[in-house]
């Protein structure tokens, strides 16, 4: 199975499937940014805490326990770090950066940081090429990341696109899995910023053509469970709703999940379950809900 994965609402997941499943996580890079020297992958660093089941349960960021001393001491020398890096995740940008400025590209960095930590499963960035989810604004354009950490995601949203993304190319390894897998799982992560910009790199839509293909809904009513989905979905024409997320996945998706509280759309490849994750058990059972799931299609 190869599962797609933004932050929060994904990695939640991958911590109930982690041990009943064999699996593959191709994960959105459009939120990286480089600050203070080193680069910084939000979406896979999660994956990577998540499985290694250290990240912190609490944020859905970071590591369990983590430390701001040098992002607090910074602050004092008057340099605006933009995002609190904590001390013990700061270690893991530090060594993917390095890795990078000897040669290696995101694959390789990516393996060898999900190999030290422990984790058997494959994680894989979405492309090795740079790519910036950029935000329009009236107040004009700015990386996600500003807007969402620095903004507060405050700032009204005219228009998103992938700065960068016309020159991403699918990794000879996510082809390979691409190749031999025929289900798919799309997390339930941002549909418009976690999960688009891996759907946009050069033919990975079309890939899904024929594949088995579930997503579970990351919006319950007309509400996102968490993040700015809402105001994403809104900006590219999309009702704020499940209908909106199957709409954003139509041209191959084969079944929707959907929480209970939508029961009332479960007909057709539309299915409804508990689909808020409170705790691993919630997050185990729902993965059981999923993989049943398939073996119906």
């Amino acid at each position: 199975m190869i599962v797609l994965s933004g932050g929060t609402g994904t990695p939640k997941l991958l911590m109930g499937l982690k041990d009943l499943a064999d699996f593959s996580v191709v994960v959105n890079t459009a939120e990286d940014v480089w600050i203070s020297g080193n680069k910084i992958c939000p979406d896979i660093d999660s994956v990577v805490y998540a499985l290694a089941e250290i990240i912190d349960d609490e944020k859905w960021w970071g590591i369990k326990g983590d430390s701001f001393r040098t992002h607090e001491k910074l602050k004092e020398l008057g340099y605006d770090e933009m995002m609190a890096v904590g001390d013990l995740d700061r270690a893991t940008h530090i060594l993917r950066s390095e890795l990078l400025r000897k040669g290696k590209n995101l694959v390789e960095a990516t393996k060898f940081v999900a190999e030290v930590y422990g984790v058997k499963h494959g994680i894989y960035p979405m492309c090795n090429e740079e790519v910036a989810t950029t935000i329009v604004t009236p107040e004009g354009e700015m990386h996600f990341q500003e807007f969402w950490v620095k903004r507060k995601g405050v700032p009204d949203v005219v228009d998103l696109y992938f700065k960068g993304i016309e020159k991403a190319r699918i990794p000879q390894e996510v082809l390979e899995v691409l190749k031999r897998d025929d289900e798919v799982l799309i997390g339930p992560s941002n549909p418009i910023t976690s999960i688009t910009p891996i759907l946009s790199v050069e033919g990975f839509r079309k890939r899904l053509s024929g594949k088995k293909v579930i997503a579970i809904s990351p919006i319950v009513g007309n509400n996102p469970v968490s993040g700015p989905a809402g105001k994403f979905m809104k900006a590219k024409g999309f009702e704020v709703s499940p209908r909106g997320v199957f709409e954003v996945y139509r041209d191959f998706l084969s079944a929707l999940v959907v929480d209970e509280a939508d029961s009332k759309l479960a007909s057709g490849n539309t299915f409804a379950t508990k689909t808020i994750m409170k705790s691993k058990e919630d997050a185990v059972r729902l993965s059981e809900f999923v993989l049943k799931l398939f073996d119906k299609l």
